[in-house]
């Protein structure tokens, strides 16, 4: 494969990434009001918080440790029920909060708490001690609320009102808190609601009971109201948002009901609907029908779901890429496995690339991805280099093998014993000119070295030999070569033109006799940026009077880059800045 179609294929590769952006989203302001109405609420809901999880686990803790532990332990989890009873009480009784806010803001800011109890003596009683605390010490008290609905205290800090301390002060938050808990969205949800959409909570009074209102006449019901709005807080913003409304009526009408909806959200995701209305006229163009297309998303709702189906436009590029028709695309999808969609894109990626890692024709790729999509986006193929260790075979043969038999692809997945393949006459050949080749030049037949050798080798005898005479032409004796190859027998896996060149390197440019691979023959395995770095750095060393100029060029290479630089580099001041402009400079020329 060449290089330019190695760029090719990287270039569809890289395309995937693309995506649709959502549209931009309106927002409004209004008016405030005085607080006390409070439209359509119901009965309050209790939740489960992050205090009593912690006290639960103390609890446990007592329960487990040894005395001394039990002991602090006890003292740990009645500290933190006495400062949660502390601001519980403080919050409602002082400030004036309904009692299940205070509740639901006490029980929910344990770093608030543990702050507040840094600043009160602990050996004295803490309920006493914080409110005489809170009652000369008025805190901010947006911190507890905005840590209560879900915000760490990185990402409130930029919000807390600069002019205001007390939450009484923003009479339409509390008020619009208040209605999105008693439609029965957890407190700690609407943390992530705050984020993505602030203006809901500044909402004039009865405008955002309204909004729900209008939604609920979509014929949505309140459960999946909450996870809608906790999912996508921008519904809540201005009027019912068009493209809600247009997946909804399009989905009702191919069968796919709103439980069904219901049932594929959830609520620490992110649902862009104008992206999913995209994907839903992408289907229609393709040719898909009504029916084909429900049939489809009751079999694989992810293919819409997740990520608001980007991954389902980066799988439709991509195959657009490798020259797919609306039709074929249409029935691909109809085809679609039990996969989830991110994993089928997955697969198909790591199938192409493996493709081109045996160096596959770009035309011989194409082919097979456009007739084999379905089979490519079930596999999850095992990495290229184990597959070529285990199937024994070079990429040559298996790229013409899985052009004959593409169906093979299946049984090379992760978790499946994979058969090596069958030596071929061909490959029994090479191996016996190999074993000619190693003989002639003095290995032992049968012996551990030839054996080592045999599977270090590559290439048929005639290759072999043509290295090995490269070496003898550069100057040494034909038996001095003999020993340089039994010594390192990977040498002869280069071509000719990559062992002149580190031979030439050697020798004219780094000043070193060719005498010098007989006590260094891994120089040859090296790469070339390795080791002139290694003697570049070195003679500026022995320029500076800081290094051993005795010191053998195999011990110059065959250490660790950082036992180089420990033992060698920091021997002078200058020595790592040295070697880091050395290394920039050899590695931008190569």
């Amino acid at each position: 494969m060449t290089h330019l179609q190695k760029l090719r294929i990287a270039s569809i590769l890289n395309w995937v990434s693309s995506n649709f952006y959502e549209n931009h989203l309106r927002s409004s302001t209004t008016p405030f009001q005085p607080i006390g109405f409070f439209p359509n609420v119901q009965n309050p809901r209790l939740y489960s918080t992050k205090i009593a999880s912690e006290i639960e686990n103390h609890e446990n803790l007592v329960k487990t440790s040894t005395p001394n532990r039990r002991r602090a332990a006890r003292i740990v989890l009645y500290n933190k029920k006495e400062a949660q009873a502390a601001l519980l009480e403080y919050l409602h009784s002082t400030r004036g909060l309904q009692f299940i806010d205070s509740e639901n803001i006490s029980k929910n800011c344990p770093q608030f708490l543990e702050k507040l109890l840094k600043r009160v003596d602990c050996d004295r009683e803490i309920r006493r001690s914080i409110a005489r605390f809170l009652r000369y010490h008025p805190i901010n008290e947006f911190e507890p609320f905005f840590e209560s609905i879900g915000l760490k205290p990185s990402e409130y800090v930029s919000l807390l009102p600069r002019n205001l301390m007390f939450l009484t002060d923003d009479e339409l938050l509390l008020h619009n808190y208040t209605v999105l808990s008693n439609y029965g969205i957890p407190p700690n949800k609407m943390g992530k609601i705050y984020q993505e959409a602030p203006e809901v909570f500044q909402y004039d009074f009865q405008v955002l009971a309204s909004n729900l209102q209008a939604y609920e006449e979509l014929g949505l019901s309140q459960s999946a109201l909450v996870r809608l709005v906790v999912a996508s807080p921008y519904l809540l913003v201005g009027d019912v948002n068009a493209a809600f409304v247009s997946v909804l009526e399009k989905l009702k009408s191919i069968g796919f009901e709103t439980n069904r909806i219901e049932g594929n959200l959830w609520e620490d995701n992110s649902y862009y609907w104008s992206r999913m209305l995209d994907v839903l006229s992408v289907f229609s163009e393709m040719g898909c029908s009504d029916e084909q297309l429900g049939r489809l998303l009751r079999h694989n709702p992810d293919i819409l779901f997740e990520s608001s189906g980007e991954r389902t436009v980066s799988l439709i590029g991509l195959l657009l890429k490798f020259g797919f028709t609306k039709r074929e695309l249409c029935s691909m999808f109809l085809q679609f496995p039990q996969v989830p969609v991110v994993k089928f894109v997955s697969n198909l990626r790591q199938c192409i690339l493996f493709l081109g890692e045996i160096d596959m024709e770009v035309a011989e790729i194409r082919k097979i991805v456009h007739s084999h999509p379905v089979l490519m986006g079930s596999c999850s193929l095992k990495k290229t280099s184990s597959l070529l260790c285990t199937l024994n075979a070079g990429k040559k043969r298996l790229s013409r093998h899985i052009q004959e038999n593409p169906q093979e692809l299946k049984n090379w997945v992760l978790g499946r014993k994979v058969e090596s393949f069958p030596d071929s006459g061909q490959e029994i050949r090479s191996k016996m000119q190999r074993t000619k080749f190693l003989l002639d030049i003095g290995f032992v037949e049968n012996s551990d070295k030839m054996k080592a050798a045999l599977k270090a080798c590559r290439g048929n005898g005639v290759e072999l030999q043509e290295r090995f005479e490269c070496i003898v032409k550069a100057g040494l004796d034909w038996k001095d070569v003999c020993k340089l190859i039994q010594a390192s027998p990977q040498i002869l896996n280069q071509t000719t033109d990559v062992i002149e060149m580190k031979i030439d390197c050697l020798v004219n440019q780094l000043s070193y006799p060719i005498a010098s691979l007989l006590t260094a023959p891994k120089y040859l395995s090296h790469k070339m940026e390795r080791v002139k770095l290694r003697v570049c750095m070195f003679n500026w060393l022995k320029d500076h009077g800081t290094a051993d100029p005795g010191l053998s060029l195999s011990t110059l290479i065959s250490c660790s880059d950082s036992y180089f630089i420990k033992t060698y580099v920091h021997r002078h001041p200058g020595g790592p800045q040295v070697w880091h402009d050395l290394k920039n400079e050899i590695e931008s020329n190569c």
